[in-house]
């Protein structure tokens, strides 16, 4: 049977506990509180996607699109700059996370693809999205679409474009939720909050692979998310190659120099994983992908078919979240029980 793998609660309340922590505040004659440096905090330039933005305040009404890029923001204490979020329901229990009173507190504006009709209506003075994260030519909803209707955007660092047609990624998966937690930080003058929860996160990503496999005894590991005539999965720049490499595991499709994008069967046949990980999303379920993969003819010598090591993680533990450190951890301790 799958082991199907969530993120530990502890894990994540600690880096939210992490996020009460932020500017100086004190308190004017009449008892309200104001920042002693918010004044001189302005304005910040901060580097996103290869281009140099300015801000001479922070954003009141971001918008976010996905549970991921939402989940940044709550992450960072950031939902009183919210005007709100936009996801399917298809990812998961959010009322068991440590951001589910941000969750109630902001509003859910729809739970289908985001579009300017939709930032118009919630006033939105800056979307926070990605390439294939909402942002898309063929949707019509671009970056600079909005900046004709006067929208500012900040792109998720996962779905920066590399320059090779339409592939994604110019850093590693981790590197760039660090870099959107020091630009966001800076962006809403909250740089103790993101410098506390990188803090957080490296520590608990050193401590999972201070107990890895190594060596040659890490296990070579796929990962599946979706597809039948060919597989969607990761390449080196989506989250589930750093999840997987600093669980101990050894990714077989760290050769290609993209995010997410499918691949032929025959190669995976090739590299014969030992372990595969699903991305439990979407309206086939984990059980059904599972089924699939144990039932499809052409990977039934595979290994990770042949001994049954297969693991469940939800989609926001895979793509750019502050859930990736405790996805790393949870994966480890299954990267090191034995095989089947």
């Amino acid at each position: 049977m799958p082991t199907c793998v969530r993120p530990a609660a502890f894990a994540l309340a600690t880096a939210l506990a992490l996020t009460g922590c932020g500017a100086e505040v004190t308190r004017t004659a009449d008892g309200k509180e104001a920042s002693r440096k918010a004044d001189a905090h302005y304005p910040v330039t901060v580097e996103n996607c290869g281009e140099r933005k300015t801000y001479d305040k922070a954003p009141q009404r971001v918008v976010t699109n996905d549970v991921g890029i939402t989940e940044i923001m709550f992450a960072l204490g950031l939902e009183d700059h919210m005007a709100g979020y936009v996801m399917p329901d298809d990812k998961g229990d959010l009322s068991a996370v440590p951001w589910k009173d941000a969750y109630r507190k902001t509003e859910w504006l729809s739970k289908d693809r985001i579009n300017k009709e939709l930032v118009l209506d919630a006033r939105a003075d800056l979307v926070f999205a990605g390439w294939n994260y909402g942002f898309s030519e063929g949707e019509g909803f671009t970056p600079a679409e909005l900046r004709r209707v006067g929208v500012d955007s900040y792109l998720l660092s996962e779905s920066c474009r590399n320059g090779r047609g339409k592939a994604r990624g110019v850093m590693s998966p981790l590197d760039a939720l660090y870099t959107d937690l020091a630009n966001l930080g800076k962006v809403f003058d909250v740089e103790d909050r993101a410098e506390a929860l990188t803090k957080t996160f490296r520590k608990q990503i050193a401590e999972a692979q201070a107990k890895a496999p190594k060596g040659g005894d890490r296990p070579r590991v796929f990962l599946y998310d979706d597809g039948k005539d060919k597989p969607l999965t990761s390449g080196a720049y989506a989250g589930p190659h750093d999840i997987i490499t600093k669980a101990g595991g050894d990714h077989i499709m760290k050769d290609l120099k993209d995010s997410w994008t499918t691949v032929g069967w025959e190669t995976v046949v090739d590299r014969d994983p030992e372990v595969i990980v699903i991305n439990d999303y979407g309206d086939t379920t984990a059980g059904q992908k599972r089924n699939f993969l144990m039932s499809y003819e052409p990977l039934a010598n595979v290994s990770a078919i042949r001994n049954n090591r297969i693991v469940v993680l939800d989609y926001v533990d895979l793509v750019e979240s502050p859930r990736n450190p405790a996805a790393v951890s949870s994966l480890a301790a299954e990267l090191r029980k034995p095989g089947s």
